[in-house]
């Protein structure tokens, strides 16, 4: 067979099955499945761009071909980052490539009582303090996730930097953006909110208890 014809027979194919792989993306809902239906319409593109000689298409697929497959390799890395720190020590480290680098100064206000929520913040450096409970926060720790869970989106507390230092914050809305592309990532984030929760719970029960205990334990007057 004459290869002109080979080619053009090449190109048709590899049209049809990509017009295929389209349309099929637009019945996609979530966005492992779309980025894996990218990366299959970005392979036969660059098939058939090779026996018609059409380098330009196939030179721009495999742009494509690197980016869906990095896209899809930072989903799928982000949904076992979040599944391990469910069963583990409920870091949420997983979240820092979606978050955004902010300097404090010792005296700002990060947020106050109150107010609405929109975002939640990591700790890097320096030092924060809960004003309303006097509670210091530790490097590493995350402030203000429940906020997006809450009915009504206020804060419960003031938090206050009391020596300089970095934090990360990511908004709600990314985390949602997030949570509506791919449902797996959204369950395990549910479940990890609801852990930090129940941990809070925890806490507040035995403090309770510590001042409960004094109280039992003091002698009954004559």
């Amino acid at each position: 067979m004459d290869t002109s014809h080979l080619a053009e027979h090449a190109g048709t194919a590899g049209t049809l099955f990509a017009s295929v792989f389209v349309v099929a993306t637009t019945t996609m809902r979530t966005m492992i499945p779309l980025r894996v239906f990218g990366i299959l319409t970005n392979i036969v593109l660059i098939i058939s761009s090779i026996p018609s000689h059409n380098y330009p298409t196939g030179l721009l697929h495999c742009g494509l071909l690197m980016m869906n497959s990095y896209r899809l390799h930072q989903m799928l890395q982000l949904v076992r980052d979040v599944k391990r720190s469910v069963n583990s020590d409920l870091s949420m480290d997983w979240l820092k490539p979606f978050m955004t680098e902010r300097k404090c100064a010792a005296g700002e206000i990060l947020f106050y009582k109150d107010e609405k929520a929109e975002d939640m913040f990591y700790i890097v450096s320096g030092r924060f303090r809960l004003v309303e409970s006097g509670i210091e926060l530790p490097v590493g720790a995350i402030v203000g996730e429940l906020g997006m869970l809450s009915p009504s989106n206020v804060r419960t507390q003031s938090l206050e930097c009391i020596a300089a230092g970095t934090i990360l914050s990511v908004s709600y809305r990314k985390v949602e953006e997030l949570y509506v592309q791919n449902p797996a990532f959204g369950f395990y984030f549910l479940r990890l909110a609801s852990a930090r929760l129940f941990q809070n719970l925890g806490l507040l029960e035995q403090r309770l208890m510590q001042q409960s205990a004094p109280t039992a334990a003091a002698p009954k007057s004559a």
